[in-house]
């Protein structure tokens, strides 16, 4: 049995501005988007990147793209799935929010990422603190991976009796 090989998909590039807005609303339905996210999504579809972004600012303006909105879901969204906020950061940037924005959305001194950072150990590695170094160690690979800091960790896992 032979197999066919498909033909690649080309896409024309269109600039049509009533288009650019259609597709970033129907991506809009779906999840909110950053201002730089949409646009590339935009631009992934086929659309000129000039056009895209034309179409982007202007639904910035109409206040149905908004970059501090985006980054307040997101965060929510990842640290209820139990993400850190050195990870969730880390994600922002790349999502191409100013760190402005970041650092109003995520405040990694919060005493609330100690607990969520507790919270995620105990639901991975259940109530009983880790006893030997392997079992600590282990533990904070986990929630380090996940993306909490140094000083959440240790107040997660707990400290060995004799250190500082």
């Amino acid at each position: 049995m032979r197999l066919r090989r498909r033909k690649p998909v080309v896409r024309e590039v269109q600039d049509d501005p009533q288009a650019a807005r259609l597709a970033a609303l129907k991506l809009l339905n779906r999840r909110d988007y950053g201002a730089r996210e949409l646009s590339e999504r935009l631009v992934a579809r086929g659309i000129e990147p000039a056009t895209a972004n034309a179409a982007v600012e202007q639904l910035v303006a109409e206040k149905l793209v908004d970059d501090a909105r985006y980054a307040e879901h997101f965060v929510a969204y990842h640290a209820n799935r139990g993400r850190g906020p050195i990870g969730i950061a880390y994600k922002l940037r790349e999502a191409g929010l100013s760190p402005d924005r970041i650092a109003a959305a995520v405040d990694p001194d919060s005493a609330d990422w100690r607990t969520r950072c507790a919270e995620v150990r105990r639901k991975r590695f259940g109530i009983k603190l880790p006893t030997t170094w392997i079992q600590r160690g282990r533990q904070a690979r986990f929630l380090s991976q996940r993306g909490f800091s140094a000083e959440q960790i240790r107040a997660a896992v707990g400290q060995f009796p004799g250190e500082d």
